[in-house]
């Protein structure tokens, strides 16, 4: 617990990345909140895949589809949108207590939507409406057509989870995105204080290079790549762009630190999060990480802007012949595949449950 409330102490959000029925109803997240510092939750395909593969709790809402038609999506998307919700009236004394800046639950739209930008928007601004919760963040990925959309969905006034962010130039456009879509706002005389999270992607760098690295190089790229790309998120706060936008009542799109489960079974649990304690962030834990923290992690520092040493990572990473942003740009493609897969399985297993029930 300690480790935990020193970040929290120091301006660092944790958020579980994490959502199930029964982490709801078995009182466990309620626990979380109350004595592990957790401000705030994330979802996304694959966790709410293996919450319903995994479970019978999801079986009763599947059940009153039996004589419908209705698509597997639709179905899911009635039994997602009551768990966001039901996690987002838990963090709702979070949400009031910070203004506004913290407190959140995130919903991403369907991952095969990457590349389509009006029905990114559609979709986000359907789901937003039907939680009809204030602190939900609606998951748009970092991709070309998502960043079209995420600048079209601020300026609706609707909160976005940036994902799928591996690099600091993905991240910069992610924030260009965000300022721009704040900027139409205060054109148009509306208010200018929209959530946002941009989430930048940590350990998968580590996973994806583990093979090509020498020992001294091991798990470092994905810390170096944080920090490169925390540099930037300070210099855009500290910008006189920004600085207007402030001034009138925006506040800070944070950066979040995603994909924080560590990956070399060498590694404590907490590694990342030991890196990355930074004032002004959020980072996303799964379960295993939150607690193997509360329980023997440690904060031995926090970030700074001085980059010297992560860029001489990246440079000695290069000089093996890893193409970093070429890197940034397949991770961001396999996130998004990867997303697409679990969907494609979520949506099956819903099909294979309802026709399994509809036989019985």
């Amino acid at each position: 617990m300690t480790a935990l409330k020193t970040l929290q102490d120091r301006d660092q959000s944790i958020w579980l990345d994490s959502i199930s029925r029964e982490l709801l109803e078995s009182g466990t997240l309620s626990r979380y909140i109350a004595n592990l510092s957790v401000t705030g939750l994330t979802s996304n395909p694959t966790i709410f895949e293996r919450a319903i593969a995994a479970s019978d709790r999801y079986d009763a809402a599947i059940r009153e589809h039996l004589e419908s038609e209705a698509p597997a999506e639709q179905i899911f998307f009635e039994f997602a949108l009551a768990d966001i919700v039901a996690a987002a009236d838990l963090f709702q004394p979070t949400y009031d207590a910070s203004e506004g800046r913290d407190g959140f639950v995130s919903l991403e739209v369907s991952p095969t939507l990457a590349d389509d930008t009006e029905q990114s928007v559609e979709e986000a601004k359907a789901l937003f409406a039907r939680a009809g919760r204030s602190n939900v963040l609606i998951k748009i990925p970092g991709t070309a057509a998502g960043l079209l959309a995420i600048e079209e969905l601020i300026a609706a006034g609707i909160p976005v989870n940036v994902t799928l962010l591996f690099s600091r130039s993905q991240y910069r456009a992610a924030a260009e995105a965000y300022l721009r879509g704040i900027e139409k706002r205060i054109r148009a005389g509306q208010n200018a204080h929209v959530p946002s999270v941009a989430s930048l992607f940590v350990s998968r760098w580590d996973g994806a290079t583990a093979s090509r690295l020498p020992s001294e190089l091991a798990n470092r790229l994905g810390i170096a790549i944080s920090k490169r790309t925390y540099k930037v998120y300070q210099e855009i706060l500290e910008s006189d762009r920004w600085r207007r936008l402030a001034r009138a009542g925006a506040q800070p799109q944070r950066l979040l630190w995603a994909s924080t489960g560590t990956k070399d079974p060498e590694l404590h649990p907490g590694y990342y999060l030991t890196a990355l304690a930074a004032g002004g962030t959020v980072a996303t834990v799964p379960e295993k990480t939150l607690l193997a923290f509360a329980e023997s992690g440690a904060v031995e520092g926090v970030l700074g802007t001085d980059t010297a040493e992560a860029d001489a990572v990246v440079e000695d990473v290069s000089g093996l012949g890893v193409d970093v942003d070429a890197l940034a740009a397949k991770l961001q493609a396999d996130g998004r595949d990867a997303f697409v897969a679990s969907w494609n399985d979520l949506l099956a297993c819903i099909e294979e449950k309802r026709t399994r029930m509809r036989t019985a």
